[in-house]
């Protein structure tokens, strides 16, 4: 019976160690599993934590808004050269010489409305000009100029002097036809234009004196094309040297009293009485030209 007991005993104390071996287990896995969810928990809080601090610099400490450039606009008039158009730079900000940024351009710096930032280098807004007249240009048939073995500076330089002689729009290509007339012809364009590029004297009557001036542009006395443009002409003006009218126009003069329009001729007999009727006429005015409206 005693041994018995014992095997019983034995028994009994080995079923409570395994037991009290489970129940530690146990003990033990809940125990990590409340650390894994303390540290879940506290990560989760981290986490918020950080988004709300995010969330309160963005909305307390916006990003700063876009710099807004400063700009200014500068409108070149059609026909300006190049000395008139620095003056223009000059007087609009722009920083540095327009003059040594232009120089070798005269012709192809397209007048047009620039918008550039203020005090902007002369030779951004040169630039402008050039692409913007390669744009122009670039939509104006060339092939009728070409017939005439005419070059684009050639086109160019006619409508130069259509820009500066043209008062009205309807004339444009009436001009051009003279011009083109008087090169076939080998006869000197007698442009005063050109006279007026070589001395630098836009505003006022030219004298005997600049009318006879020894110079390549003077066109009374040398005859074919200028050297060059005389200042920077617009669509129109271009379009007009590139499609002149169909006329055997030869000659033109102011016609008194009508609003900037000129009197057309053929003959020489023709033009010499329009002068002859401009010159009573500007005669009658005090010496001043005789092109103003209603006489």
């Amino acid at each position: 019976m005693t041994d018995d007991w014992f095997g019983d005993d034995t028994a009994v104390a080995e079923r409570q160690r395994r037991r009290q071996e489970r129940e530690q287990r146990r003990a033990g896995t809940v125990k990590r599993r409340r650390r894994a969810a303390l540290v879940a928990a506290l990560a989760a809080l981290a986490l918020g934590g950080a988004a709300a601090a995010l969330a309160y610099r963005h909305f307390h400490n916006p990003a700063p808004p876009p710099v807004v450039l400063k700009t200014t606009t500068v409108t070149i008039p059609e026909g300006y050269t190049r000395a008139q158009t620095a003056q223009v730079a000059r007087e609009a900000g722009l920083t540095g010489s327009y003059m040594k940024a232009s120089a070798g351009h005269e012709g192809f710096l397209f007048p047009d409305t620039f918008e550039l930032e203020r005090h902007a280098p002369a030779a951004d807004l040169v630039q402008l000009q050039l692409e913007d007249f390669k744009r122009r240009v670039g939509g104006v048939d060339m092939r009728y100029a070409r017939s005439k073995n005419l070059t684009t500076r050639d086109v160019v330089t006619i409508a130069s002097m259509v820009e500066r002689e043209a008062q009205l729009e309807k004339e444009r290509p009436l001009i051009a036809a003279v011009i083109y007339n008087r090169l076939h012809e080998g006869m000197p364009l007698g442009i005063d234009a050109t006279i007026r590029f070589a001395t630098g004297n836009y505003d006022r009557p030219l004298t005997e004196s600049e009318l006879a001036v020894e110079s390549p542009y003077n066109t009374r006395i040398h005859a074919g094309l200028p050297p060059g443009p005389i200042g920077n002409p617009g669509l129109a003006s271009l379009e007009a040297a590139a499609h002149p009218a169909k006329v055997d126009y030869l000659y033109y003069v102011v016609k008194p009293g009508a609003c900037g329009e000129d009197a057309f001729s053929s003959t020489a007999a023709e033009f010499e009485a329009d002068v002859a009727a401009y010159d009573e006429a500007r005669e009658a005015a005090g010496g001043e030209s005789p092109d103003t409206c209603g006489e």
